[in-house]
């Protein structure tokens, strides 16, 4: 193998590298949960103490506040209890069962 085809052959897998790099780079920024301050609604105390939207509409929604009914579906999909009654019989339950 001659001295210009070495070089070829280094200078694509340098090549081959850093385009893996750039590719890797650019997904990690793709990734990237970017979030308005004045929107960010996890860092709100505003949100987190005014009462839910739908309180006098569903009675599942009373007593919870704007964060807690932004997170209500995922905690019905994920079968979290939904009032203190339900928590308190959970926790009753599992006393009983050891």
């Amino acid at each position: 193998m001659n001295k210009s085809t070495t070089n070829l052959i280094l200078g694509s897998i340098i090549s081959v590298g850093g385009a893996a790099l750039a590719v890797s780079a650019y997904r990690e920024k793709q990734n990237e949960v970017k979030t308005y301050e004045d929107t960010d609604m996890m860092n709100s105390d505003k949100i987190d103490k005014m009462e839910s939207v739908d309180a006098d509409k569903d009675d599942g929604e009373k007593g919870l506040t704007q964060l807690d009914h932004a997170h209500r579906a995922e905690w019905v999909a994920n079968g979290f209890p939904q009032t203190h009654q339900q928590m308190k019989e959970l926790e009753e339950e599992d006393t009983d069962t050891h």
